[in-house]
């Protein structure tokens, strides 16, 4: 879940990013954290107001280089940290009252056109789709997972239809040989039903791959509650995603902690009136034409936000206890 979306002529695009300034509003000064530095977009444009402070995530070891050169131009206002957004908790704040906390959950194009990650259909040689600190690759789990576990993370993580048919085939070709990613991209293509797809027959497989692969749904879920955690009441987290699965869950972490009714379960009488979050809006914001048309991939991003309104404790039982089931099968990677 890197930060950002770049065309091909690789220019940067941060995607919303003009929406996501009007939020946070950076020319009144802060501390904000941007939890997917990616290629730095969103980071420099906070860091032109003088007043602000940027800490800075990221998993992915190729964005070191480019947090240094950011790191040069801004001593002592920006600092940067080689670590999943999950880990958002064990920055050093220093009591820092954080006014923002930016996710984009987009992948870069320098990121898809890097074959070693095997992030995309043209990637030549073994699968791969590790973005940094992972303990498998893809490889590993096309390799060594069961028929129902695969089943599994194709139907959950990337809701294809054929994902039963797939999987089997995937068990009887590995028998034979190794499979690297352009023997996954024709398994896939030979057990689609139909062959007119608006999009590539492979992605929905390669998106499921990159989530477990990544764990992108604890990583997700666990960002929002540390995040909500050392936020301080007024500061607030803004999340951009890119596909259904991950809009559901930032959908409901805020829609559903924002309501007196869905926290009242694990709260004491007392706190019943109180609501973690404070929503200015409930429905999403998206790119305008002109974006889109400048970034064709931005099209399918949604910007979510939530302010945090008063502290409350033990709220993150609620969002894990709703997704268990798909931190369930993300655990099925303890068999590799």
């Amino acid at each position: 879940m890197i930060a950002t979306i770049l065309s091909e002529k690789k220019k940067h695009f941060p995607v919303l990013l003009n929406e996501i300034i009007s939020i946070i509003t950076p020319q009144y000064g802060g501390t904000f954290i941007d939890c997917t530095f990616g290629q730095g977009g969103y980071s420099k444009r906070i860091l032109e107001y003088p007043k602000t402070k940027v800490l800075s995530l990221d998993r992915d070891k190729e964005t070191i280089k480019i947090s240094q050169n950011l790191k040069k131009k801004f001593k002592d206002r920006f600092f940067f940290e080689n670590k999943k957004f999950s880990q958002i908790d064990e920055l050093n704040l220093n009591d820092q009252n954080v006014k923002g906390i930016i996710f984009d959950l987009g992948y870069s194009y320098i990121q898809i056109k890097d074959l070693t990650k095997g992030l995309s259909f043209d990637s030549r040689g073994p699968l791969n789709m590790k973005m940094g600190l992972n303990d498998f690759s893809a490889k590993d789990v096309i390799k060594k997972l069961d028929l129902k576990d695969l089943e599994a993370i194709f139907k959950f993580f990337g809701d294809d239809k054929d994902f039963k048919k797939i999987a089997k085939k995937i068990i009887q070709n590995r028998k034979i040989k190794e499979i690297d990613t352009q023997d996954l991209v024709k398994i896939i293509q030979r057990s689609k039903r139909k062959k007119n797809y608006k999009i590539h027959v492979a992605t929905k497989i390669f998106q499921a791959l990159r989530i477990f692969v990544n764990k992108e749904i604890s990583e997700l879920i666990y960002g929002l509650i540390n995040a909500t955690k050392i936020l301080k009441p007024g500061g607030m987290i803004v999340v951009v995603t890119f596909n259904s699965l991950e809009d559901k869950i930032v959908k409901f972490f805020f829609k559903n902690l924002s309501e007196k009714e869905s926290i009242s379960r694990y709260m004491p009488k007392v706190e019943e009136r109180d609501n973690l979050f404070k929503l200015t809006s409930k429905k999403a914001i998206f790119p305008t034409y002109k974006e889109i048309k400048e970034n064709p991939p931005s099209r399918s991003a949604k910007l979510r936000f939530a302010i945090k309104h008063k502290e409350i404790l033990g709220f993150e039982k609620f969002i894990l206890e709703k997704f268990d089931y798909l931190l369930k099968i993300e655990k099925l990677s303890e068999k590799l």
